[in-house]
């Protein structure tokens, strides 16, 4: 699809809202002035600080590295009406209008992107000394924790588990971490690939408890497991995932998934006339693995919003709509190891090592009828970006020149 500079002939609906002021939000909006879309674009951001990258609160901004992670975009300058402090809680379609804090809000096309809410701990909501990691302010209170050197525990061995310990670990505290499954990562990868990441707790000093599920929180910040066990803490920090922002939409017809997520087509448009879904909160139909897949990482939002600002103008000048298939990617800094992940492996028929899983670097490589379909690597780079090309490009490898960690992942083509 063809794009226009910021400034060329007005094309598009006249009013454009975004709700949700994350990087998927963020994103659309700067996507449509630089795709050439001259009307108006509103952005709705629920907190009241100027957006920001989430990625550095689990290390940067945690340990008093960084005051924030705002974004650096001059909302003023691309002519985008930022509204902080206002929180999106109804959609009434037929009228084309958005109930929020601030009244109501009119639309032409309307973006959600509300992002995801991390799932809480059954009774723990309001316990002193429970603490959550999805925005600044959970980061600002936690920060004082860290540089007090509290014993914590951390509820959950998934990213944002092992992220924190990495920092907490870092600020000299003492750390256990608790997770319901037989190991970390448990939802994420495959026993085989998840099981040498457990040795890196152990040498990191982080206690990891697996099956060990937390019953309750009690008063004075003890965590007590379903097996009797207790666990004194200056802080519990919970980490156990996170779903689809998307309970004020209820009512409003839009069609959702099982998770909760916004069921989006091939274009990123919802079930709605006029709206579009990017982020975290939104699901799409992936031809390259034939499923629909929900991916809550930051790539998503940043690719997924150039395509939706695409479609919004496309929709107007009537060019062919462009579908969004990207190759997921994400990565995560945990234990002093770079982990980087690309693809899809849950169809892949043959699994393949690249390198010792108990050393420094290695990769593991996912292939489906001699196609690579997912890798992650562990410190290794280079496997990573070459991997997502040739995932991209459909290429067969040879899965014996693909073991072998001493030759570039490129030339192992069949």
């Amino acid at each position: 699809m063809s794009e226009q500079t910021q400034g060329s002939q007005p094309s598009g609906p006249g009013r454009v809202v975004v709700a949700g002021a994350g990087m998927a939000g963020v994103q659309t909006a700067v996507a449509l002035r630089e795709q050439g879309y001259a009307g108006t674009v509103t952005l709705l951001g629920a907190e009241s600080h100027q957006p920001y990258d989430r990625p550095p609160l689990s290390k940067a901004v945690l340990l008093g590295k960084a005051e924030d992670s705002a974004l650096d975009v001059d909302f003023e300058g691309l002519g985008i009406e930022l509204r902080l402090g206002c929180e999106v809680f109804g959609l009434r379609p037929g009228e084309h209008e958005l109930d929020t804090e601030a009244g109501t809000v009119p639309y032409d096309v309307l973006v959600i992107a509300t992002g995801a809410e991390p799932v809480r701990l059954p009774g723990a909501d309001g316990v002193p000394g429970v603490h959550l990691l999805r925005t600044l302010d959970d980061a600002e209170r936690l920060r004082p924790v860290l540089a007090r050197q509290h014993d914590i525990v951390v509820a959950g061995a998934g990213w944002i588990g092992a992220e924190f310990a990495t920092a907490a670990r870092e600020a000299g505290c003492a750390v256990t971490v608790v997770e319901a499954a037989g190991r970390p990562l448990a939802e994420a990868l495959p026993a085989e690939v998840a099981a040498p990441m457990a040795a890196w707790y152990a040498e990191a000093r982080v206690e990891l408890r697996t099956r060990a599920r937390v019953e309750r929180v009690e008063p004075g910040t003890v965590v007590v497991l379903e097996d009797g066990s207790r666990l004194p803490a200056g802080a519990v920090v919970v980490g156990i995932g996170a779903r689809p922002a998307t309970g004020w939409l209820a009512g409003s017809g839009i069609a959702l998934g099982e998770h909760g997520d916004v069921l989006a087509d091939r274009t990123l448009a919802t079930s709605l006339p006029d709206v579009y879904a990017v982020g975290d909160c939104a699901s799409f139909p992936s031809g390259r693995y034939g499923k629909r897949l929900l991916v809550h990482h930051w790539d998503n939002a940043l690719q997924g919003s150039r395509t939706v600002a695409a479609n919004i103008l496309g929709a107007a000048t009537g060019e062919p709509p462009a579908v969004y298939d990207p190759v997921p990617y994400f990565w995560s800094e945990q234990f002093g190891r770079f982990v980087q992940y690309a693809g899809h492996h849950a169809d892949a028929d043959r699994t393949v090592w690249r390198g010792d899983p108990n050393g420094p670097a290695w990769t593991v490589c996912w292939l489906r009828e001699s196609r690579l379909v997912a890798l992650l690597a562990v410190g290794r780079p280079r496997d990573l970006t070459q991997g997502r090309r040739l995932i991209e490009a459909g290429a067969r490898l040879d899965p014996d020149l693909v073991a072998d960690p001493a030759r570039p992942l490129k030339s192992a083509t069949a």
